[in-house]
């Protein structure tokens, strides 16, 4: 479920926008998750995605029935350009701010140059969306997740990212800031313990988006809606770390 495919070319991660759960739209591409939350009182985007895969977004936007200038805010849950690389293209754009956690501003100004700046424990209010922040440092310094309310079917779930589970700064030499590791660990431990019903990807292996998208479209199942998945996602990337750090142990015994 958690298994990354390889995209060559930019189109080849062409998907076609949709509903995911409630308010909230996927727009992204397969390399490159995107989300567009529909507050009422605007729209707030969750990441850009890479410069080249530009487009594909905003195609996908307009194929919702929206429009860029329509989008109040960016998020950007952390400083790499697979997140960040279309922000300052789409803020210009649309006129929207762009977020990003205090602690990864400096290194995302080869990217994008943030309005604010988000700390632990600030939150984001527009319409009908609340988004709380919680500092989850590992991935970078400064990794944003993120937790809100969504409505489906006259019920009400909690949605929540984990703003940045990659492994590849947790290897060595290979670290964004002293202690990665040790914070990525207490990142994980504090994030398993929040309720969370709805996974939203920060990439398209976090959740399965691709067929959970299928599945979608063609039976009208959401099985987005898992609040069992969360904490799978989590175990899933706190073994896959503990292994790298013991495959480096053992290579460096030879």
């Amino acid at each position: 479920m958690f298994a990354r495919q390889k995209i060559s070319l930019p189109w080849e991660g062409r998907i076609e926008p949709f509903r995911l759960v409630g308010n909230v739209y996927f727009v992204g591409t397969y390399q490159a998750s995107s989300h567009l939350i529909d507050t009422g009182d605007g729209l707030i985007l969750i990441d850009t995605g890479y410069e080249n895969t530009l487009y594909l977004l905003i195609d996908s936007i307009y194929k919702l029935g929206y429009r860029p200038e329509q989008i109040k805010y960016i998020i950007n849950t952390h400083w790499h350009h697979d997140h960040t690389a279309g922000s300052a293209a789409l803020a210009n754009l649309s006129g929207a701010k762009n977020l990003i956690g205090h602690k990864d501003f400096e290194k995302a100004k080869q990217y994008v140059v943030a309005d604010e700046l988000i700390k632990e424990g600030d939150t984001l209010s527009l319409g009908n969306c609340k988004i709380e922040f919680w500092e989850t440092p590992g991935h970078t310094a400064g990794t944003l997740s993120l937790f809100f309310d969504v409505v489906e079917d006259g019920k009400t779930l909690r949605a929540g990212m984990f703003g940045g589970a990659g492994l590849n700064t947790l290897k060595q030499g290979k670290f964004d800031f002293e202690g990665a590791r040790e914070a990525y660990f207490a990142s994980l431990h504090r994030l398993s313990k929040a309720h969370v019903d709805v996974l939203i990807g920060n990439h398209t292996w976090n959740n399965d988006t691709w067929n959970k998208a299928r599945i979608l479209a063609e039976t009208g199942e959401n099985t987005f809606v898992d609040p069992t998945l969360w904490n799978q996602f989590l175990d899933y990337y706190e073994k896959k770390l503990n292994r790298i750090i013991r495959e480096e142990a053992a290579a460096a015994e030879q």
